[in-house]
């Protein structure tokens, strides 16, 4: 069902000091970018072996990055799982009790289907389930 971490999520308020830190300090590249205008933010791609890191921006102040940053300053976000049936781990995570922040899954960055589950659902880690569909970078 989940084959492995797909990607780590880190709120960050500037998306360019991010980006610069990542490549200059870590020695890691930017792979992509893309605006999710339904969410409100900006995402980079950061490719690191088999996984990625997301450095997400909030574009508006009524997101939920937005807000996340208010609360508690730039950090992890999510740990997201790549699964090849986002809709089946989301049926059976709810089944087994987890309480689901989307009810279906939904489009999410660079072509991908993904679902989210309450924090309080997974120790405190805001979760999201992935399917890529063998999109390569994504």
């Amino acid at each position: 069902m989940l084959s492995r971490i797909d990607h780590v999520g880190i709120a960050v308020r500037d998306l360019e000091r991010a980006i610069e830190i990542y490549e200059t300090r870590l020695g890691l590249k930017v792979s992509g970018r893309e605006r999710l205008e339904s969410d409100g933010i900006e995402v980079a791609i950061v490719p690191i072996g088999d996984s990625r890191i997301e450095l997400l921006a909030p574009t508006r102040s009524d997101s939920k990055v937005s807000k996340f940053l208010s609360e508690r300053g730039e950090a992890v976000h999510h740990v997201a799982y790549a699964t090849d049936d986002v809709s089946l781990v989301l049926q059976r995570a709810g089944e087994a009790g987890a309480q689901l922040l989307d009810e279906t899954p939904r489009p999410g960055a660079h072509g991908t289907r993904i679902a989210f589950i309450h924090p309080k659902s997974a120790c405190g880690v805001l979760t999201e389930f992935v399917q890529t569909d063998g999109i390569t970078g994504a």
